[in-house]
């Protein structure tokens, strides 16, 4: 019996999508420079959405907050309670 490993040749593959820095000083700083000001404006915006869900959810809480306590106002349970003691052990 023959067995056949059949490779898939990824060479090719790897060489097209492999990110190669660019030979010029000058332009591997710009496109550096790219790289930071892409960094700065995508955390910016991630604070300014997290901000502003925070934001709305402590204004949801509040304004939902007042209605379930004057739906709630009119129910009261009332009981009595007992305090039990612990049973104590017998000791050996």
């Amino acid at each position: 019996m023959q067995f056949r490993a059949f490779r898939f040749d990824t060479t090719v593959l790897n060489a097209l999508f492999s990110p190669r820095k660019p030979r010029t000083p000058l332009l591997r700083v710009a496109l550096g420079l790219v790289g930071l000001a892409l960094l700065a404006v995508l955390v910016f915006f991630s604070v300014f959405v997290g901000a502003a869900m925070i934001a709305a959810g402590l204004a949801w809480k509040l304004l939902r907050g007042r209605q379930a306590r004057a739906a709630a106002s009119g129910r009261v349970v009332d009981a009595e309670y007992r305090v039990l003691r612990k049973p104590v052990l017998p000791s050996h």
